[in-house]
């Protein structure tokens, strides 16, 4: 494991902090790529990821120490420790305000989100993975259980590498949405990735040694539980490929030279 990727002049650039300014830059390339096809300006995708890497940011962080109240101490405050979940709720807040600003269709916004989503996870995940940063599963005798003395929170039992499940899940997820792409419409696209990363990260929580709340439950599972009903919804929901489209008009959502596009809706919605 590497907790520290190198140093430069005596400053340590931690691996951790690297991955994740990794997965922000792939998450922008792939949405831009996406958004190049739906007629839509890369710089709004570019603004979207922005907001919603330092949004969700600020959300992981302060979530994670609303979790660690009781046992609160500097490290927990520092660059490592951080909820998913609550970096996906301030960082999904935050992109609402960057699509309405911009006059996005949100429908197709959401569907072209989801790939570059999950990938992004799965970099950050990996992050976790090398840096060792203690988000690790239970202690295991599988082949592939490792021990992570050298990690930023050490480790010497071997133990489940759940952070590289999560990574290879998360790519698996991705490949399955780029399968799906020209079968589910826009929202649905993105109800497939609730449901599928969803249930990835409540089936990978059994590995955890995160405390149950309910019913045997972790507070990751709950989580996942409601982005899997979430997702159900958006998959079923009639109608929902066509929604909100994209027409030429005023606007600044688009590249036209006759004009933005701008967002309108269908006559059966």
């Amino acid at each position: 494991m590497r907790p520290v990727l190198f140093s430069i002049f005596g400053l340590d650039i931690q691996t951790y902090g690297v991955s994740k300014a990794a997965a922000a830059f792939i998450a922008a390339y792939l949405l831009g790529r996406a958004f190049s096809r739906l007629g839509i300006k890369r710089d709004s995708a570019h603004s979207l990821v922005l907001w919603a890497t330092v949004w969700g940011f600020v959300g992981a962080k302060v979530y994670f120490v609303l979790e660690n109240l009781d046992d609160l101490s500097w490290h927990h405050l520092g660059g490592m420790g951080f909820t998913w979940y609550g970096g996906l709720i301030s960082g999904t807040v935050s992109a609402l305000v960057v699509i309405r600003r911009h006059r996005l269709p949100l429908g197709q916004v959401a569907g072209a989100t989801a790939i570059p989503l999950t990938v992004a996870y799965g970099v950050g995940r990996l992050g976790c993975f090398f840096a060792g940063d203690g988000t690790y599963g239970k202690p295991s005798d599988l082949p592939w259980a490792m021990a992570f003395p050298h990690g930023a929170v050490p480790s010497t039992v071997p133990v489940h590498p759940t952070p590289l499940y999560d990574t290879l899940a998360a790519f698996a997820i991705a490949a399955v949405l780029w399968w799906a792409r020209h079968r589910l419409p826009g929202p649905g696209l993105f109800g497939g990735y609730l449901v599928l990363s969803g249930a990835a990260r409540f089936a990978v929580e059994f590995l955890r040694v995160n405390t149950p709340v309910v019913a045997g439950l972790t507070q990751p599972q709950l989580w996942s539980m409601l982005s899997i009903v979430a997702g159900v919804v958006l998959l079923v929901l009639p109608g929902r490929g066509g929604a909100l489209r994209i027409e030429p008009g005023d606007g600044d959502a688009g590249t036209s030279t006759a004009g933005a596009p701008a967002v309108t809706r269908n006559a059966s919605s």
